[in-house]
């Protein structure tokens, strides 16, 4: 059972509302979620009226940022960004309810539907590579009709690798669009899908406190909104090393998309195949930074993995990729290889045990990061001397897998994670 919270009724502290009562109506609401982001709030908030004041000089816009209590200057120096027109207000506040992003966008959704904006877009607090327009890029397809826009970048070969390795692939094969960047943080929306976003039960849910990026792209699917996605060139911000980073955002992304799995199992065991969304905007050629991954720590922590979690690998996994598990355990930094199939396997009996677990089905995430390090320890070995080119190849073939075998995931899904 999904745990609910405190109930809140409303995400908008009292002062806020009150600004929003006097502003009446608007045409555009900028939402940008924080968290201790003071190194980069000013540029964010910023850019963004820039963008608004180049493109749509004659709209009645808001920029919101709505903010997680943070501990550093980010609502004192947001409140410093310079708002180059008048037609442009700008909002500050923390939010109310459960710590999260899911919440922060809570508070910025009410705000949009009081104020009966036509068009929303939301930007994260940490972005380097923002421009000017990104806003027209975002908002322009919700003026053209469509509720659900989703970023496109152009990412280093090895940033993003929770997307690369699990998101993306379960996207597509799960509900059948290819949208390439399904948590990327930067969307397009219109006022039906935010108003739907606000009568769904899942602010009282874990996806208020995290998920909130994958559940938006999975319920505009399962919803039947149009959705489309928009070039935005090369994503720069804060560098998250996988090795030392990302286990907190794996559980919140893996974890939502494998609830909601439970939550939409009638529609996506019909979906077959995939079909391309809609993409708007030229390509740019702007390329991003490489940085380096350690791929040393992410094997050190895949064995430590093995070490504590074998037993119960063992139980899960099916054989032939368990004894490809073992054998990475004598296996050289340089030819670190969990191959294609057994990952995909391995994603879906993981969702399948998290199904058939009746309760503590997050602790099943903690055991299934080990192999997510291995597997991103192989991607970095397998396109370390490659451009991002081929890199996009590999992924994009990893993604077909992930198709190919949903015969697979809904054999395990119905027998309880079990193959056999």
């Amino acid at each position: 059972m999904i745990k609910i919270f405190k109930r809140f009724s409303t995400a908008l502290r009292e002062p806020v509302r009150r600004e929003i009562e006097k502003i009446v109506k608007a045409d555009i609401m900028v939402g940008i979620p924080s968290y201790n982001n003071s190194d980069s709030i000013k540029h964010v908030v910023e850019t963004v009226a820039k963008g608004l004041h180049l493109y749509y000089p004659d709209f009645r816009s808001i920029i919101f940022v709505s903010d997680g209590g943070s501990t550093d200057d980010t609502r004192e120096i947001a409140w410093e960004a310079e708002i180059p027109s008048k037609n442009i207000t700008k909002l500050v506040s923390i939010y109310r309810g459960v710590p999260g992003k899911g919440s922060a966008l809570r508070a910025i959704f009410e705000a949009s539907k009081f104020l009966k904006v036509k068009a929303t877009a939301l930007f994260d607090a940490d972005l380097r590579s923002i421009k000017p327009e990104w806003v027209k890029s975002v908002l322009s397809p919700v003026f053209k009709g469509y509720d659900f826009v989703a970023p496109d970048y152009k990412r280093f070969k090895f940033d993003g690798t929770i997307t690369n390795t699990i998101a993306y692939n379960l996207v597509r094969a799960l509900y059948g669009y290819r949208i390439r960047q399904p948590i990327g943080g930067d969307f397009g929306l219109s006022y039906n899908l935010i108003h739907s976003y606000l009568d769904d039960e899942v602010w009282e849910t874990p996806v208020a406190k995290f998920g909130v990026d994958s559940w938006m792209t999975i319920f505009a699917i399962v919803n039947g909104f149009k959705i489309c996605q928009t070039r935005l060139g090369a994503k720069i911000h804060d560098e998250k090393d996988p090795a030392a980073d990302l286990s907190d955002m794996f559980r919140q992304v893996v974890g939502t998309i494998f609830m909601l799995m439970e939550d939409y199992q009638e529609y996506w065991k019909k979906v077959k195949g995939s079909v391309p969304v809609p993409t708007f905007g030229e390509e740019i050629d702007e390329e991003p930074p490489p940085f380096e991954i350690d791929v040393e720590a992410l094997i050190d922590y895949f064995r430590l993995g093995f070490k504590n979690f074998a037993g119960v690998w063992k139980n899960i996994l099916e054989p032939e990729d368990f004894k490809v598990v073992e054998s990475l355990l004598t296996a050289q930094s340089d030819s670190f290889n969990l191959p294609t199939d057994s990952w995909v396997r391995i994603v879906y009996r993981f969702a399948a045990a998290f199904h058939k677990t009746p309760r503590q089905k997050f602790k099943l995430l903690n055991m299934m990061i080990p192999l997510y390090n291995a597997r991103v320890a192989t991607i970095v070995c397998n396109l370390k001397d490659k451009d991002d080119a081929a890199a996009e190849n590999y992924f994009e073939k990893q993604a077909k897998r992930f198709e190919d075998l949903k015969p697979y995931l809904i054999k395990v899904w119905e027998k309880g994670g079990k193959s056999g």
